[in-house]
């Protein structure tokens, strides 16, 4: 009879970064000036490099934008073939396969992409604040990272971090005790869109509702538009 077998592996994930217009620095991402570290995590099927072109809204000398990708990637659409042609590529944060495997999986690579970003900012003279964005997909990611890294038991790194839902509820197997450091947040914001067709009035209502009776602070923003990263709205929550 066969068993299953979890092997830890190294390998290289792809990180796309972006400088605040007049900004230092390049290509080997030495330390810079930076008063905000924002991590943006894409929605299913999205890739890293075409994500962060929805975060222009935010570009400041002060700020350094890292969008890790999905360590899962796959081709979209088209026909099966040995190469698939010029079909598009997307990525994914985790399947029901395995999950909880990919659940720990990419709660330890997030907290290695928080250091590494860090670091990148080591240039500011104090603590740099930290802005947690999930969309979609990415909203499970992100609040399963905050529950659930390592990084995150440090209440003065949660003090100073700024966690945005954006485009779906919390996921509904998140563990009290995880739940239970997003109390100490700088602040909790929920995002949605008026015409998100994707939207699940049932779940948000839940989302409500727990937080509530766990005493977590949160506020519920929205914007005009569908299930995409609204420029201006983002720019407003950026200031507040």
């Amino acid at each position: 009879m066969s068993r299953i077998v979890h092997l830890p592996v190294t390998r290289r994930a792809r990180l796309a970064v972006q400088r605040g217009v007049g900004a230092p620095g390049g290509e080997g991402e030495s330390p810079g000036a930076f008063s905000e570290l924002w991590i943006l995590l894409h929605g299913y099927r999205q890739l890293a490099p075409r994500f962060i072109r929805h975060f222009r809204a935010l570009h400041d000398p002060g700020r350094l934008l890292v969008a890790p990708e999905g360590l899962s990637r796959f081709y979209l659409e088209g026909s099966p073939g040995p190469h698939r042609g010029g079909d598009p590529v997307g990525a994914s944060w985790m399947t029901r396969e395995d999950r909880e495997a990919e659940i720990e999986d990419y709660v330890g690579y997030l907290d290695e992409v928080l250091e590494w970003g860090q670091t990148a900012c080591a240039g500011h003279g104090r603590r740099t604040s930290v802005r947690v964005l999930g969309f979609s997909q990415g909203v499970h990611t992100a609040a399963r990272w905050v529950a659930l890294g390592e990084a995150f038991r440090e209440p003065e790194l949660r003090a100073r971090t700024r966690l945005l839902l954006w485009g779906t509820a919390l996921p509904g197997d998140l563990p009290e005790e995880g739940l239970e450091r997003f109390r100490i947040l700088e602040s909790l914001i929920l995002v949605r869109g008026e015409e998100d067709q994707l939207r699940v009035g049932g779940d948000e209502e839940k989302e409500e509702a727990r937080l509530g009776e766990a005493g977590i602070d949160y506020r519920v923003q929205a914007h005009p538009g569908g299930h995409r990263i609204d420029g201006a709205l983002l720019r407003e929550l950026a200031v507040g």
